[in-house]
């Protein structure tokens, strides 16, 4: 019997998880069925469930995956000790989420509607809290960490907190993907320009 590989592994991890985001996305947590998964992913049922063992452990690893974006964006603003402001860092998020969860060309859904549903998810499920907990508090330790290198570079007073920046930080990302949903309008430039007046001490 041939071997499976770990490429193999992960390719049908991703098909999983794509299948249950673009249900999740399109028909929320509760209104999709593991049995929905399976189907949509092409894949037996046997197959699903070696690599998840529920629906709720479904939601925390795409949970993951919508914020991996982010991840990606700290990585090339934070690289070789670079020090971007916490302006120029919230509006790379802006737009790193306009520009890659919106229109998520591998999904092929909104991912931002599959975030609203996790946090709303995280409320009533302590095991989904625990995951999204998780996300959340990485995200503000990197916004926390630009605000911190902001302030070695003489940029922020030093009585300032970078955790309370970072947490400021995230949230304003936050506010967007909030803010369009409920307001399809809001443009992602528009409100890009409105961080940047606001986190540049000027205002």
């Amino acid at each position: 019997m041939p071997r499976v590989t770990e490429s193999h592994r992960a390719e049908r991890r991703a098909e999983i998880l794509a299948a249950a985001a673009r249900l999740f996305a399109d028909n929320g947590f509760h209104a999709t069925s593991m049995a929905g998964i399976i189907a949509e992913s092409g894949l037996s049922a046997g197959a699903v469930y070696r690599y998840f063992r529920s629906k709720e452990e479904l939601i925390g690893a795409v949970a993951e995956f919508v914020m991996s974006t982010a991840d990606q964006v700290f990585e090339q603003l934070l690289a070789e000790e670079a020090t971007p402001s916490p302006g120029d860092v919230t509006s790379a998020m802006v737009e790193g989420v306009a520009g890659r969860l919106i229109h998520d060309p591998v999904i092929g859904a909104d991912m931002t509607r599959l975030a609203v549903q996790i946090w709303s998810e995280a409320l009533r499920n302590p095991d989904v809290l625990a995951r999204v907990s998780h996300v959340v508090v990485r995200l503000r330790g990197h916004c926390a960490e630009v605000a911190r290198r902001w302030q070695d570079a003489g940029n922020l007073p030093a009585d300032v907190a970078p955790d309370q920046v970072g947490a400021a930080m995230l949230s304003l990302v936050q506010g967007y993907i909030l803010q369009r949903l409920l307001l399809p309008e809001t443009d992602a430039s528009y409100y890009v320009a409105g961080v940047r007046a606001l986190l540049s001490g000027k205002t």
